[in-house]
C-alpha cells in the first residue's frame, strides 16, 4: 500500500511541469543579458533589479542550515492572491535526523511560475554531510508548489494552517515530508 502511494505520488510529479532548481555555473548563462530563462531551465543566481513585478529591497543576510543566503521577496501585491501564502520563507524543517532545509518563495507570476530558494545542509553544526543553496524556479498547480533540482530530487510544498508541508523524492525513490515553519 505504502509502495503504490509512493508511486502515485511520483507519477502525479512526473505529469506536473518539471522545473529545475539549481545553481548554473559561475559567470556563465545561457541566455542573452536581460532576458529570463524559461521555467525549466537554471536561473541566474545573480538577483534581478527590482521592479513592481519582480523582488523587492534585499533582505538581510539570514542563516539557514549553517549558510547564509540573501533574498528579496516580491511586494505581496505582485503576487496573484490564490498564491500569496506560498510566498515568504519558510525554515526549520529536516526531511530526516541528518538533513535541515529551508524554502524560499521570493514571489509568484500570474501563469503560476514562482521563484525559489531551496536551502538544505547538515543538522546541526557537528553533522556531516553537504548543503546548498539552490536559486530557480518553480510552478505552482493545483493548490502545491513543485520543482526538481538537477540531481532529479522532485520536490512539492502545499500550504498548512500556518507552516507550509513538503514532501521530497529522492533519484533513488525514497520519499520524505517535512513540516517548514513559517520565518519572520
Amino acid at each position: 500500500m505504502c509502495r503504490r502511494a509512493i508511486a502515485l505520488f511520483c507519477l502525479s510529479l512526473l505529469t506536473a511541469a518539471p522545473v529545475m532548481a539549481q545553481a548554473p555555473p559561475v559567470g556563465e548563462s545561457p541566455h542573452p543579458p536581460g532576458a529570463e530563462p524559461p521555467i525549466g531551465e537554471p536561473q541566474p543566481v545573480a538577483p534581478p533589479p527590482a521592479s513592481a513585478s519582480e523582488p523587492g529591497e534585499p533582505q538581510s543576510g539570514r542563516v539557514f542550515c549553517g549558510q547564509s543566503v540573501s533574498y528579496r521577496l516580491a511586494d505581496p501585491s505582485t503576487v496573484p492572491e490564490d498564491d500569496r501564502r506560498f510566498q515568504g520563507v519558510w525554515s526549520d524543517a529536516a526531511w530526516d535526523a541528518h538533513t535541515c532545509a529551508a524554502l524560499i518563495v521570493e514571489g509568484v507570476k500570474p501563469d503560476g511560475a514562482a521563484s525559489v530558494i531551496y536551502i538544505f545542509g547538515p543538522q546541526g553544526s557537528s553533522a556531516p554531510g553537504p548543503g546548498g543553496v539552490l536559486h530557480g524556479a518553480g510552478v505552482i498547480r493545483g493548490g502545491e508548489l513543485r520543482f526538481q533540482n538537477s540531481d532529479g530530487t522532485q520536490f512539492a510544498f502545499r500550504p498548512g494552517l500556518v507552516d507550509m508541508i513538503g514532501h521530497m523524492i529522492n533519484p533513488q525513490g525514497e520519499s520524505f515530508a517535512a513540516t517548514f515553519k513559517a520565518t519572520p
